[in-house]
């Protein structure tokens, strides 16, 4: 139970994170949004990744073996960057429109797979 809610609280992490990284590049064609400054924009990044680590920290808690968790410090952070490519891959998909997977890209997310298995492969 507690890897599936690490795993999960790892997902809404990121998806925040993505959101705060790269949100600002579609919200651009907002007219009220093109108007701000680069300031404003860091700090309205800044608010949505208050968010990010709001579940980030949870996450690491929970899911780390020296508090009782599942996961050694190691797998957690590669569970993190797999979830973090995932989450950034259906991002650009649903909302930038114009970008395409291709067969490149594919085979990088088998090798992520493949780094993860390795990871708990003992």
């Amino acid at each position: 139970m507690k890897s599936i809610l690490t795993i999960g609280l790892l997902i809404i992490s990121n998806t925040f994170m993505t959101l705060a990284w790269y949100g600002h590049l579609k919200f651009s064609e907002l007219r009220w949004f093109s108007k701000l400054g680069l300031v404003s924009i860091i700090l309205i990044s800044w608010g949505i990744a208050l968010f990010e680590y709001a579940f980030q920290v949870p996450a690491n808690k929970i899911g780390f073996k020296g508090n009782g968790g599942p996961f050694t410090l190691i797998q957690l952070k590669v569970i993190q960057e797999a979830i973090t490519l995932i989450v950034f891959a259906v991002f650009t998909l649903i909302v930038f429109r114009t970008e395409t997977f291709r067969l490149n890209h594919i085979i990088s997310f088998i090798l992520l797979i493949l780094a993860v298995y390795f990871m708990f492969k003992k």
